[in-house]
């Protein structure tokens, strides 16, 4: 059959309303807030590292992230999981 197009990240404040409904969908279901389980993760030393590609494609600059996020591609992300033995990717 044929694709319909995805217009719906072209409607203004799309994006502040699928992270109200993530998060409001994350609460009923008794899930930890995104800062806690990100705080969590700091505790832990978990590594952080964004996807380059996204980055750029949703117009974000570096300087929008937390202290410590890494930046890489896609090639070298899948390089420095495969020596590791937890990976959540997102």
């Amino acid at each position: 059959g044929q694709r319909i197009p995805n217009v719906f990240w072209n409607i203004p404040f799309t994006e502040h309303l699928a992270t109200y409904l993530m998060k409001k969908t994350m609460a009923k279901h008794g899930v930890a807030k995104l800062e806690e389980l990100r705080s969590m993760c700091q505790e832990f030393d978990v590594k952080f590292i964004a996807c380059e590609m996204t980055v750029e494609l949703f117009g974000y600059n570096r300087d929008d992230f937390i202290d410590g996020v890494e930046f890489a591609g896609a090639a070298s992300y899948f390089d420095e999981a495969a020596g590791g033995d937890h990976h959540l990717y997102m």
